[in-house]
């Protein structure tokens, strides 16, 4: 993560949801009983309950769970698409709670940005016309937006389909699409709600890799929606795993992995190679007059791309930080009792 600021862009302060006749209302009282059993008594439906975080400039933050966990709800309700039951959502330090229409209107065409899972292209206009089309209500001169539509098809990798049609694309390009109109009007935060689950496993991998290499040149501020646990570890800074509405932990991979909030949690990285996961870091043991440091290994490297030097050497390791300061080192019985 490169943020260039403490201060998050994105805020969520007891965000919640609920579905029904008279919900809202019943939220407002706080005499009111706010138990899952109380909500589902009276017949409302929760979707998101005491949800709660930041998200940092330059922050890709996951929203996991399975389906009906309330990731897709609570992206709603980040973006305004959902009006909150009770809570605030802040999204640089505007109010989507006490927004007027127009100002919600406003944000949502040049604070934030969206890319679905179906594309939501427009069949009759070109390549070109689709991903200039936010530009073009947010009353753009066509000149400008046609520029600058160019540009970011170039950036995604499509230059020179500008002028197909969306019945002319693979899934994979119609994607890029949707990817370029999304990052055409230079949004704050950058929404996407589970964008590459209906590709082919290929297709999704190239995405993904897209993915990465346009962050690491735009530093956008992400909202990542995924039921993959496998792209959220390979795409997210942070994760947020959910379940009913609730947002249980919240973490790095390593996090997720090495304290687990509960079983459920724990069931959800059970099969994830822990090498792949963990750092060199939780591995480090005191710096004994016997170890090795004329090849220190770096404590944020992932362990399974450093077991086969720990084996090798007869020696404990040396490990350094991000300073290149030495802080321990690594050896074969530190490493072989963390496989057990």
């Amino acid at each position: 993560m490169n943020t260039t600021s403490t201060a998050p862009v994105l805020k969520a302060a007891d965000v919640w949801k609920i579905f029904g006749a008279g919900s809202d209302a019943y939220l407002r009282d706080n005499r009111n009983d706010r138990q899952a059993d109380a909500l589902a008594s009276r017949g409302f439906v929760t979707g998101v309950r005491e949800a709660s975080f930041e998200v940092q400039r330059g922050e890709i933050f996951m929203l996991m769970g399975l389906s009906g966990s309330g990731k897709s709800t609570l992206l709603r309700c980040l973006t305004g698409l959902h009006s909150l039951s009770s809570g605030e959502v802040m999204i640089d330090s505007q109010s989507l709670a006490s927004a007027s229409r127009r100002k919600l209107i406003d944000i949502r065409r040049r604070e934030i940005s969206m890319v679905f899972q179906n594309f939501a292209l427009l069949p009759h206009l070109t390549v070109l016309d689709n991903v200039a089309f936010p530009l073009r209500m947010n009353g753009v001169a066509r000149d400008k937006r046609i520029a600058e539509a160019r540009r970011v098809l170039e950036l995604v990798g499509l230059n020179g389909k500008q002028s197909f049609y969306p019945h002319e694309l693979s899934g994979g390009q119609q994607q890029r699409v949707g990817i370029a109109r999304s990052l055409v009007t230079d949004p704050t935060i950058w929404f996407l709600d589970e964008p590459f689950s209906a590709l082919d496993p290929l297709i999704r991998r190239e995405m993904q890799n897209e993915f990465l290499r346009l962050q690491s040149t735009l530093r956008k501020t992400i909202v990542f929606v995924t039921h993959d646990f496998d792209e959220a570890i390979r795409l997210g800074d942070r994760i947020a795993v959910m379940r009913d509405g609730c947002v249980i932990q919240i973490g790095t991979a390593e996090d997720l992995v090495l304290r687990p909030a509960n079983d459920y949690v724990r069931a959800f990285v059970q099969d994830i190679p822990r090498e792949e996961v963990v750092s060199v870091r939780a591995l480090v043991e005191p710096m004994s007059p016997g170890a090795d440091a004329t090849a220190p290994l770096n404590a944020d490297d992932k362990i399974g791309a450093v077991v086969s030097r720990v084996i090798a050497s007869d020696r404990p390791l040396a490990v350094r930080d991000d300073e290149g300061n030495l802080v321990g080192q690594v050896s074969r019985a530190s490493l072989a009792e963390w496989l057990k």
